[in-house]
């Protein structure tokens, strides 16, 4: 019964927009914890999480693919317009490191997979990153629970600041690389004009 929860919910975060709800890294965390207190075994509980959180974000590419603009004008997302127009950028920007980063936000998890089946982002590019961030998430998050044991509930809300503050650290790092290469290509249009 916890596996066939744990999966349920790891997957439907992506597939059927469940993570506007519930988010599955608490699901994932207390798998890790039930883990740790003998009630299920941490391997089978690792696979299921990562498999889980993988075909879960593949369904949500592909109903991205074909129900995509529906999807949009639905009264879920009118809602969450701003969040979503965010998610699009960040997906039209990065590729697949979106995919890989959204994973560790609760509601990129949700929306970036459908954004890139709508986007028609080639299924290998996706899957790659799809897959990396899956294994990542999953199994950070169950190995979380599993160390820490009763301390889930702390787990659980400094799970969020965390998935957070990586995001922010690589969203801080890739800008200050642009700014950089366009100060250096500032410089190098410069020079030629100076001459010999």
């Amino acid at each position: 019964m916890a596996y066939a929860i744990v999966g349920a919910l790891a997957f439907g975060e992506a597939a059927v927009l469940l993570g506007f709800v519930l988010p599955g890294e608490t699901a994932v965390i207390i798998g890790g914890v039930l883990a740790s207190r003998g009630h299920v075994s941490l391997g089978v509980m690792l696979v299921v999480a990562v498999g889980a959180a993988v075909v879960g974000d593949t369904v949500g590419y592909q109903v991205g693919r074909v129900f995509g603009p529906r999807l949009l004008g639905s009264r879920l997302l009118r809602h969450r317009r701003r969040g979503v127009d965010a998610a699009r950028r960040f997906l039209q920007r990065r590729g697949g490191w979106a995919v890989f980063l959204g994973r560790f936000t609760a509601f990129f998890r949700a929306m970036i997979p459908g954004l890139a089946g709508m986007s028609e982002m080639p299924y290998q590019r996706f899957l790659l990153a799809n897959a990396s961030g899956g294994v990542v998430w999953a199994a950070g998050y169950t190995l979380a629970g599993y160390f820490l044991g009763g301390a889930y509930q702390r787990v659980a809300k400094l799970s969020g600041r965390v998935s957070t503050g990586v995001v922010v650290v690589v969203v801080v790092a890739l800008v200050g690389l642009r700014i950089r290469s366009g100060v250096r290509e500032r410089r190098l249009e410069r020079e030629p004009s100076q001459g010999p």
